[in-house]
């Protein structure tokens, strides 16, 4: 089957661009660059891609802007598209719809209004949560009345979870299939070299928080600090991931400890670049002072090994995010890859990644919470292969690629 598929892979990268990369890779590449080089294979899930990269924003902080240049490279990649459905044959149409922002909006009417009427089959692949309801309370009706003709009837969404499934049904699919994200296996390593480490460190704060001492065999097998518990956040350093209620719960938490007269101590890693100046300097006063500067380590954006090390070093992966388009994080897979409980919130389509008793949700926007939820992790006897157990289970490369390549087969029948 030959599919067109319109959407962007990094630079910038973020959870959707990552997975359209993975997708591409995953289905045997592009074969409008394959095929002119001569190492064009066959799709090991029966798809032939033909990509348009249809990226328009090359940095984080140009994302959702408006500017008259984007609207020209739109319109290339339009041409593109229509250029592959006769040099090609390609008569499937694949798709990522807009989040909830005004410029991505007009980019959906655009593309539809130009590109649909050659393809006879659409599929939309919905990886941000929340559009519906973006319309119907930020977008006056006649222009949401143009979007909905453009983007209603389209052979098949294919959504994340039940909460973005919300959003197709506004648009009247003809079917909805609900696929999971999924990535490699990060730390294949897990049996062997995470979990001993993790169960080490664990029995090494709980013999502290006793009053005892570890061995200097037991500090060796922790990592030699176990008194300090490592949290992590990956993700872009924005308010409304996270960011902020992270700091300031570990810094709330660091106080109760010290009051409590505890050896215990919280450190926190942060992995991600900022989007909004105005934030970065806010979060930089932030940590100027002593007590952030002892807590906190800003590591900015790193490659793929630092991040997983730093993955492999964590304790606890902290994710507060109430970011109003979110919903199946990357970065919470990778986290559970690696064993790691989570502190995150029931936000947006969060909550459909973990069991219905998961007991590591707090309320958004509320480091107080997540102080409270810290503190009482510190000592929580979960063993780490629970959570490598979620990510097993559920969000493995290959299962996500089989389901993936199955629905969008599906419309050819």
């Amino acid at each position: 089957m030959k599919l067109l598929v319109f959407a962007h892979t990094p630079p910038p990268h973020h959870g959707q661009s990552y997975m359209i990369q993975l997708m591409l890779q995953g289905f045997g590449g592009d074969l409008r660059k394959t095929a002119r080089s001569g190492a064009a294979a066959a799709s090991p899930h029966g798809l032939e891609c033909y990509h348009v990269n249809a990226r328009v924003s090359r940095q984080m902080d140009d994302i959702g802007g408006l500017r008259p240049g984007k609207v020209l490279l739109l319109l290339g990649h339009c041409a593109q598209a229509i250029w592959c459905r006769f040099r090609y044959g390609v008569k499937t149409m694949y798709y990522v719809p807009a989040p909830g922002k005004p410029s991505a909006v007009y980019r959906d009417w655009l593309v539809m209004l130009l590109c649909r009427p050659f393809y006879p089959r659409v599929i939309f692949h919905w990886h941000a949560a929340g559009l519906g309801s973006w319309l119907e309370t930020h977008v006056q009706m006649r222009a949401r009345s143009m979007l909905y003709q453009r983007l209603r009837d389209v052979s098949l969404s294919i959504v994340l979870s039940d909460y973005s499934a919300g959003d197709a049904r506004k648009f009247t699919p003809r079917a909805i299939i609900p696929v999971n994200n999924g990535i490699p296996d990060p730390c294949p390593d897990f049996d062997r070299v995470i979990a001993p480490r993790r169960a080490a460190r664990l029995a090494a704060r709980q013999k502290l928080a006793a009053g005892g001492a570890p061995t200097e065999e037991e500090r060796r097998e922790a990592g030699g600090d176990p008194e300090i518990f490592r949290i992590l956040y990956v993700a872009h350093c924005t308010r409304d991931k996270g960011l902020f209620d992270t700091v300031e719960g570990v810094l709330r938490a660091n106080r109760e400890l010290r009051a409590r007269q505890s050896p215990l101590r919280l450190e926190v890693r942060i992995i991600g670049q900022f989007v909004d100046a105005g934030e970065r300097r806010e979060f930089d006063a932030l940590l100027a002072g002593p007590e952030a500067q002892a807590a906190g380590q800003l590591l900015g954006y790193v490659s793929a090994e630092a991040k997983f090390a730093a993955f492999a070093a964590a304790d606890l992966f902290c994710f507060p995010s109430y970011y109003a388009n979110e919903n199946q994080p990357a970065n919470l897979l990778e986290a559970i890859a690696f064993g790691l409980p989570c502190l995150t919130t029931r936000w947006r389509g969060i909550p459909e990644i973990f069991p219905a008793d998961y007991p590591y949700f707090v309320p958004i926007r509320s480091p107080e919470a997540v102080a409270t939820a810290l503190v009482a992790g510190l000592l929580a006897a979960e063993p780490a292969a629970t959570y490598r157990g979620l990510f097993l289970a559920r969000f493995v490369l290959e299962q996500h690629l089989r389901a993936l390549a199955a629905a969008i087969r599906s419309v050819e029948s």
